[in-house]
């Protein structure tokens, strides 16, 4: 590399690599790149850091853009010549990877009526948020499933999955998310289309929802017909997900930190839907300002009702229904509802599920200013 070209990443701190540069030295690592290795103590302060040192950064993409861009696509592109037709949200920071934030890939994806996308599966984890449209449908594994706007489904890794648009409905659009950049950064990554291009139901639309969705956990004995590592709830519709939220607020105070919030679960084993992707939905009361912290885990975030704004270290982005946006990993960030009458909603989707099962999950609670950041910037 040259040392002219080579950052010293000293740091003069006992138990951290603090090595002056010498000529001397400088011809030892370049003998040593010529032979694809290098000295530790170069880099060591960077690749092990003090704290998370996300490449990401906060992002909102407003409702107000996204729409007009994905409106137009269907006049540029076919689902046919497309496979899928989306736009992808991207990060300025993950631009080489093609991520939202962290390892956390989505896209807004648009169909319309009498639309059907191939069949398909891959090694990342995905699901779909419904944003705006009727006659939506997606067929996981044989299972159709309609759709209606802030329902919530999943397309696990391995399985056969379609979507598209009922001819008597109308265009459709939806947020998807998937863990393809961690598939990728693992060289774990493959993609497999249906050989019919189309796969067949074998079971009545909706089966999931009515085996799994009343809330209530099959005996013991028909639990352990389901061996998948995925949940067999395969759809989480809107109005019970809302109905349990403001339930929830008549009797708690929920989290100072998130509001109302409650996990989408595996209703199996009560844990993640998905081995590498969690998700949830939380609700801010009217005029609530919850409290800042931090921790590990990158966090996709979508407005499914109301407006307000969050600050994410320390600054400060407004959003109302539709606007998506991003807490990397690390970063401070806080919630507040604006409306001192009406209720807001915030989807997420996370890398959580990682983080724990590598024991990897942290989290702080910022402790200056009553718990709130001083905003210094504004998105």
């Amino acid at each position: 590399m040259g040392a002219s070209r080579r950052k010293n990443y000293r740091e003069a701190v006992p138990g951290r690599a603090n090595v002056a540069d010498t000529p001397e030295r400088d011809a030892y690592y370049d003998a040593l790149e010529r032979k694809e290795m290098g000295a530790l103590w170069t880099v060591a302060n960077k690749i092990e850091p003090w704290h998370p040192m996300p490449q990401s950064v906060p992002m909102i993409w407003r409702w107000a853009d996204v729409r007009p861009a994905i409106l137009r696509a269907p006049e540029l592109v076919s689902p046919e010549e497309a496979g899928r037709r989306v736009i992808m949200l991207v990060n300025p920071g993950r631009r080489e990877v093609s991520a939202a934030v962290g390892l956390l890939y989505s896209g807004i994806q648009i169909m319309a009526p009498g639309e059907a996308a191939s069949s398909h599966k891959h090694m990342a984890s995905a699901l779909r948020f419904i944003m705006e449209g009727s006659g939506a449908y997606t067929v996981v594994d044989g299972e159709r499933m309609t759709l209606g706007v802030n329902d919530f489904v999943l397309t696990p890794n391995g399985t056969w999955h379609e979507h598209g648009v009922d001819a008597s409905g109308s265009t459709c659009i939806w947020q998807d998310g998937l863990d393809i950049p961690l598939m990728n950064a693992l060289d774990a990554n493959f993609y497999t289309v249906h050989p019919d291009l189309q796969q067949k139901t074998n079971q009545p639309t909706d089966s999931s929802v009515r085996l799994y969705g009343a809330g209530f956990v099959q005996p013991a004995y028909l639990r352990h017909a389901w061996t998948k590592p995925y949940s067999p709830l395969l759809k989480f519709e809107w109005a019970p997900t809302y109905e349990a939220l403001t339930r929830a607020a008549q009797v708690s105070d929920g989290s100072p930190y998130d509001g109302i919030i409650m996990e989408y679960v595996n209703p199996i084993t009560g844990g993640p839907v998905m081995r590498t992707i969690g998700a949830s939905m939380q609700l801010l009361r009217a005029g609530e300002h919850t409290k800042a912290h931090r921790h590990t885990g990158s966090f996709v975030y979508h407005v499914a009702k109301g407006h307000g704004f969050s600050v994410i270290d320390g600054r400060r982005f407004d959003w109302q229904e539709r606007d998506i946006f991003v807490v990397p990993s690390w970063s401070v960030h806080e919630h507040a509802n604006l409306s001192d009458r009406d209720d807001a909603c915030l989807f997420t989707f996370n890398d959580l599920p990682v983080m724990q099962a590598l024991g990897t999950y942290a989290e702080q609670a910022y402790p200056d200013n009553g718990g709130h950041q001083t905003v210094v910037g504004r998105a």
